[in-house]
């Protein structure tokens, strides 16, 4: 018994869950203080009320919720299976499971794929149901082998470089970890445009012509360096529109869907082409690995407050740090968008068009135009439809 006036010391194991617990809380404060500090405050228009029955009837809006709801179920499901994968791993692992870093990173990786594939494939056969994936099942197989084989590449190294580093730095090699994640997120950044996407779609500049001709001179009166405007052939895989800038430095480029530039009228596609020259504008790719560079550093304290030893422990300290991280970045995307969104009814002064394509584009994608506000807070990245139309309406309104 302790004697009276002295209290009992706590177990080492006991120390060392409450440091891993305050890391990890310590982590979420970092990245909701970068959300704070990097959010759009200027730039934005508070968007008017909104009724979804304006715009979209009871049966569009049920099929849409119809669809998404066990859409967003079987994505959380394959969250907690590749969470259960990994702790399954990390306590018991498997003969399988090689003890080179290396070779363990990838071999981690395809099991977290090969878990996760009976899900994904409900997913997609739903998407095949509606319409919306236009894809055979034998090329989405090739795709999925694809990203499978690179992602395995990207996790035997990355994993091979961490247990080399804790090795090398036991004390600080969470600060090199985190200049490594930024310097990987970089790299990504740059090359994938010309490295990793030419190995999924084919992209040709957009070709001369009265869409070209529109693109020019929305970058001219924004007096934006564009980079290049290239469509890619998403319609083998999706009957879904979209657009996206991506790259940095000579890498910069605005993506198209041909979806988009095919079956959408010219003003509402110059409207998307505006939206993209906003996220330029704004710098917001480099914005983007800002966010990342603030974050990384508490977020691989945390991991490294969780003393992984192994691989499959290493990937599941990661995996538990970087979701909800993820969630609360997404604060920020919702804001970005919405700047970009102003940026866009500013350049063409079409506040119609817009919301004829919001409206438009939310029917082709089957999206829930009005989504629960626990749901669109979690995960949502964009306003939600009725947002984004609410923002026109306000421009038009006169908010400027």
């Amino acid at each position: 018994m302790a004697r009276a006036g002295n209290r009992p010391r706590s177990s080492p194991r006991r120390r060392r869950r409450l440091r891993a617990a305050v890391a990890f809380a310590g982590a979420l404060v970092v990245a909701q203080a970068a959300v704070l500090l990097l959010e759009p405050r200027s730039g934005l228009i508070e968007p008017a009320a909104v009724d979804p029955a304006q715009y979209f009837t009871p049966e569009q809006i049920a099929r849409a919720r119809d669809f998404r709801t066990p859409q967003l179920a079987l994505g959380l499901g394959g969250l907690a299976v590749q969470l259960g994968v990994l702790a399954w791993l990390a306590r018991r692992p498997p003969r399988w499971l090689p003890r080179a870093p290396l070779l363990a990173g990838a071999a981690v990786s395809l099991a977290l794929t090969a878990a996760g594939l009976p899900l994904r494939a409900v997913s997609r056969a739903r998407a095949l149901d509606v319409g919306l994936a236009t894809q055979s099942w034998g090329g989405w197989l090739v795709d999925v082998a694809k990203r499978a084989a690179i992602s395995a590449a990207i996790a035997a190294v990355a994993a091979a470089l961490l247990m080399w580093l804790m090795r090398r730095l036991p004390r600080t090699w969470w600060l090199a970890g985190a200049a490594a994640i930024v310097g990987l997120g970089a790299g990504l950044v740059f090359a994938g445009p010309v490295v990793l996407d030419p190995l999924f779609n084919r992209f040709q500049p957009l070709p001369a012509g009265p869409a070209r001709a529109d693109v020019l001179a929305l970058a001219r009166r924004a007096g934006i360096d564009v980079g290049e405007v290239y469509v890619m052939d998403a319609s083998r895989r999706t009957s879904g529109a979209n657009a996206y800038v991506t790259g940095l430095g000579r890498t910069k480029r605005i993506v198209l869907y041909d979806t988009l530039v095919d079956r959408f009228p010219p003003a509402e596609m110059r409207l998307v082409v505006a939206h993209e020259l906003g996220h330029v504008a704004n710098r917001d790719v480099p914005n983007g690995l800002l966010y990342l560079a603030l974050v990384a550093p508490a977020g691989m304290l945390a991991v490294a407050r969780m003393r992984p030893r192994s691989v499959p422990a290493l990937w599941l300290a990661i995996f538990v740090v970087a979701t909800p991280i993820g969630w609360i970045s997404n604060q920020l995307s919702r804001r970005v968008e919405a700047r970009a969104d102003a940026f866009a009814l500013r350049l063409t002064d079409e506040p119609r068009a817009f919301i004829a394509f919001e409206r438009r584009i939310t029917l082709r994608n089957v999206s829930d135009p009005d989504p629960p506000r626990l749901v669109h807070r979690l995960f949502g990245t964009h306003p939600t439809t009725v947002q984004r139309i609410g923002i026109a309406r306000a421009y038009a309104a006169g908010a400027r």
